[in-house]
C-alpha cells in the first residue's frame, strides 16, 4: 500500500489548529469502512462472533484534521515543540489513524517516511518518543526502522506496531517468519496479556480483549530472544502479540493494530504509550 502524498507534518490537538496560516484546499474525506459480523467462532467456549472488516482507505490523513487541510500543503501548528514524538511511516494506510489517536490525546508529533531521513537526523530532532508504524513486507523493507530500534530504543520510549514489533524482534536476534496459521487480514482475535505489568501498554484493559489483526508474518517462538525481550501478550494459539524490552521497559511493541476499529480498547493502548513517554520525561527532569 502506498502512503499518501503528505509525508510529514506536525499535529497538535485539533482545537489548536488554525486554518488562517494559509489558504487550505478542499476537505479530506474520512475512512469509509464496511463492517460485518460472521457467526463462525474460531474461539470455542467464548461465545464471541468473529469480526471482519473491509476498509476502503480514502485518505491517510488523521481524521482529526481531515477538515482542516489538503494533502497539497503541510499541516503545522502555531505552537512548535523542540522534542516531538516522531512517527516513522512504513508506507502504510494505517499510519495516520494512529496519528489521529495521538492528536486526540493532545500530542505534538512529526511523521517521516522510513526513507526520508537518516537515524542520525532523527537523533538530532531529540524526540521524546518514537512510533514505528505498520507496513507492507518484512522488517528488511522498513528503511531506518531496524536501526532506530537499536539506537533510539534504549534512549527514548519506542512503540512498534505490527511490522514495528517485528522490527523489534529481529533487531534483538529473533526471526520473523510466516504465521503457521496463515494470513490474518481484518480478522479479530482474543489477546491475553500479563497482568503483572502495572505500567505497560495494557494497563486498564479487559483480559482478554479483542484485537484486529492484519498480518501474515510473526516473530518465531522458537527463536524469540527471551534473554532481551519478554512476551507480554499472546493469542489462544500461542502467537506473540506483544513484547517489551527487559531492561529498557519503555521499548514496546504489538503485533495487532490498536488503531483498527476491531480493536476494542485500542485508544487506551496508545494512551498508555503516551504515559510511558510522560514517565520517561519525569525521570529525565529528576
Amino acid at each position: 500500500m502506498t502512503a499518501g502524498a503528505l509525508s510529514r507534518f506536525t499535529l497538535v490537538h485539533p482545537k489548536s489548529l488554525s486554518p488562517s496560516r494559509k489558504t487550505l484546499g478542499p476537505s479530506i474525506r474520512p475512512l469509509s469502512s464496511r463492517v460485518s459480523l460472521h457467526s463462525h467462532n474460531p474461539f470455542s467456549g467464548h461465545g464471541l462472533s468473529s469480526l471482519r472488516m473491509e476498509s476502503k482507505i480514502m485518505t491517510k490523513m488523521p481524521l482529526a484534521i481531515s477538515d482542516k487541510a489538503s494533502v497539497s500543503s503541510p499541516v503545522v501548528s502555531d505552537k512548535t515543540t523542540p522534542n516531538p514524538i516522531v512517527v516513522i511511516d512504513n508506507y502504510d494506510s494505517f499510519t495516520y489513524n494512529l496519528c489521529q489517536y495521538m492528536g486526540e490525546l493532545g500530542c505534538n508529533f512529526e511523521v517521516y517516511r522510513n526513507d526520508e531521513l537518516t537515524v542520525d537526523e532523527l537523533k538530532r530532532k531529540n524526540p521524546r518518543g518514537v512510533l514505528i508504524s505498520p507496513g507492507p513486507g518484512a522488517p528488511q523493507d522498513s528503511g531506518i526502522s531496524l536501526q532506530t530500534v537499536l539506537e533510539l530504543g534504549p534512549i527514548v520510549p519506542l512503540f512498534g506496531v505490527c511490522m514495528g514489533l517485528q522490527c523489534i524482534g529481529e533487531a534483538f536476534g529473533g526471526k520473523v517468519v510466516r504465521s503457521p496459521y496463515g494470513v490474518m487480514h481484518g480478522k479479530s482475535s482474543l489477546v491475553y496479556y500479563n497482568e503483572s505489568e502495572e505500567d505497560g501498554l495494557f494497563t486498564g484493559l479487559s483480559n482478554p480483549f479483542t484485537a484486529g489483526r492484519y498480518h501474515s508474518l510473526v516473530i518465531e517462538k522458537d527463536s524469540f530472544p527471551h534473554d532481551v525481550l519478554e512476551i507480554t501478550a499472546w493469542t489462544e494459539d500461542g502467537l506473540v502479540m506483544a513484547a517489551r524490552h527487559k531492561i529498557h521497559r519503555h521499548l514496546v511493541g504489538v503485533q495487532f493494530h490498536p488503531e483498527s476499529i476491531i480493536t476494542s480498547e485500542g485508544k487506551m493502548i496508545v494512551k498508555n504509550f503516551i504515559k510511558l513517554i510522560e514517565r520517561k520525561d519525569a525521570e529525565s527532569q529528576n
